[in-house]
């Protein structure tokens, strides 16, 4: 419950209260406003009514009732004779084809006849009917709510997405600077172990210590260089992908369980591809890692390169324990581990490599608990 009450629950729930409010005071105002268009529609039925009587010779009587007609010029309305016959129209647009209008009143009559409720007039040589429609404003103030909605919906989606890009951009720059500060701190050790290196390899007898400790030294100089990169766009250089995956396997298989086995799945022999070879291999040890930390000790890991005409994709398949349908979107969040240790940085960074410095994308593209996860990285030609 905690997880969905957050600022953007809040912003939401803000918003909904605005426009609900908005709703019920335009009604209110609407509904103020068509009961001042009704007693106004009486009077011009009473004033029709004075004009139809051919006895009434009160000349002020007479005036006062065109005036009230004449001003008039916003409510749409007609009078009928009791059998419902049009005898006149006030404020309804019309063409000069008598054929055409006839429709266009008779259309507005039905209309009417659904909107309000029929005042009835009585003129002296029968029942007549009025029936009127709305104002154009009237009709602007009932549709008003609907555009504020709709301003306040697209107001909000832009506010999220201005904090959004905020948030990510700030993150960002927390984990690029975390990040260059890493390479930072183990360039003073590196460079105490080299020249400790070079002492040891003139004392004799210890070439193959030396030897793997070089090896280890040289990682460790890899490591530094993959944090340094980060943040600053790498250059990127055209190499063949399946040796450079043949060389993460055989890495990785190196230090993996013995009864882990790493296998890649390659149809050709050149998949040529621009990359920084330093960052995707970084990519590949963290998603290779990740693989291995979801296994107890045995199982395999797949990795299927598929070389299509505009992409390759590179699948990272293991039979591990899975990850949740609800933590799926969560993996790439920063600071998110089901781990007991780490920073929860590795797929965040793996993302960020993908998706800003090679242009691709690195999602989930299945994962199923018991059963194991498949990641897949897209890289454009």
């Amino acid at each position: 419950m905690r997880h969905y009450l957050n600022w953007k629950t809040f912003l939401s729930f803000v918003a909904l209260a605005i426009v609900a409010a908005s709703l019920y005071y335009t009604n209110q105002l609407a509904g103020k406003l068509a009961d001042e268009e009704k007693k106004k529609v009486v009077e011009v039925a009473n004033a029709i009514k004075t004009l139809s009587n051919p006895n009434n010779t009160n000349t002020q009587e007479v005036a006062n009732a065109s005036n009230v007609i004449a001003q008039n010029t916003s409510i749409p309305l007609i009078y009928t004779d009791e059998k419902g016959r049009i005898q006149g129209f006030i404020n309804i647009d019309t063409v000069n084809s008598i054929e055409r209008n006839n429709k266009i009143v008779e259309d507005k009559l039905a209309e009417f006849r659904h909107i309000h409720q029929t005042i009835l007039a009585d003129y002296g040589t029968g029942k007549n009917y009025v029936y009127y429609g709305e104002s154009n404003l009237l009709k602007q103030l009932r549709f008003f709510p609907y555009v504020q909605l709709t301003i306040i919906i697209l107001f909000l989606i832009i506010v999220l997405f201005a904090l959004s890009s905020a948030n990510r951009s700030l993150q960002n720059q927390v984990w690029v600077g975390l990040s260059k500060e890493t390479a930072h701190q183990l360039g003073t050790p590196l460079s105490s172990l080299e020249a400790w290196m070079e002492l040891l390899k003139e004392t004799d007898g210890n070439n193959e210590v030396v030897q793997e400790m070089q090896k280890d030294l040289d990682r460790l100089k890899l490591v530094a260089d993959r944090f340094s990169k980060v943040g600053s766009a790498p250059q990127l250089e055209e190499e063949n992908l399946v040796t450079r995956l043949r060389g993460i396997v055989d890495y990785m298989q190196k230090r993996a369980p013995q009864k882990v086995a790493i296998t890649l799945h390659v149809a050709e022999q050149e998949v040529p591809v621009n990359i920084s070879g330093p960052l995707l291999d970084w990519v590949m040890e963290n998603l290779i890692r990740n693989a291995l930390d979801s296994m107890s000790g045995q199982g395999k890991i797949d990795i299927t390169v598929t070389n299509n005409q505009q992409q390759v994709w590179i699948d990272i398949q293991d039979n591990g324990k899975g990850i949740p349908s609800y933590q799926v979107k969560k993996v790439f969040d920063p600071g998110f581990t089901t781990k007991k240790r780490g920073w929860g940085l590795g797929l965040t960074l793996s993302r960020r490599i993908i998706k800003k410095y090679h242009h691709g994308s690195l999602f989930v593209k299945s994962s199923e608990v018991g059963k194991g996860t498949t990641f897949r990285i897209i890289l454009r030609r």
